[in-house]
């Protein structure tokens, strides 16, 4: 599934690229996430619990960073594993444009599950995905602008 979208932040582009790359900021914005620690400058490490239709999983995963070109854009991509009800995995292409003071954040993000949560069908998996990215770049953008207002 491919999830494309973009987000108008007024906030400059160097203060939004610091807050894709602070992983305090990133903690407060992801849908479900119970944990995200550096371990590396291009390497996380998170915890997050979703649900989707019946199914409810905690996933602990492995997230990189790559194609970094600061502060323009780079790609994030995740794999995490839920136990019995499956995995996840995807990433994002994230550019970011300079629009007068204000930020264009430009995605296209693909995502694949497997195991139970695979069995739920393809539309409410699509729905669901739709919903906790545009939650993501929602709470994202209040957080990137709220930095900026410092």
């Amino acid at each position: 599934m491919d999830l494309t979208g973009e987000e108008r932040i007024t906030a400059p582009r160097d203060v939004v690229w610091a807050a894709l790359n602070d992983p305090d900021v990133l903690r407060q914005c992801i849908p479900g996430c119970q944990n995200l620690e550096l371990k590396s400058p291009t390497e996380l490490a998170a915890t997050v619990k979703i649900k989707i239709g019946p199914v409810s999983a905690t996933f602990n995963g492995e997230v990189t960073l790559s194609n970094i070109n600061a502060p323009e854009s780079y790609t994030i991509s995740g794999e995490g594993k839920g136990g019995i009800a499956g995995f996840a995995k995807g990433g994002a292409d994230v550019t970011l444009k300079e629009e007068g003071t204000d930020t264009i954040l430009q995605y296209r993000a693909n995502a694949q599950v497997g195991g139970k949560i695979a069995q739920l069908g393809a539309r409410l998996i699509d729905s669901t995905s739709q919903k906790l990215a545009q939650q993501f770049f929602s709470d994202f953008n209040a957080a990137a602008s709220a930095k900026a207002a410092e």
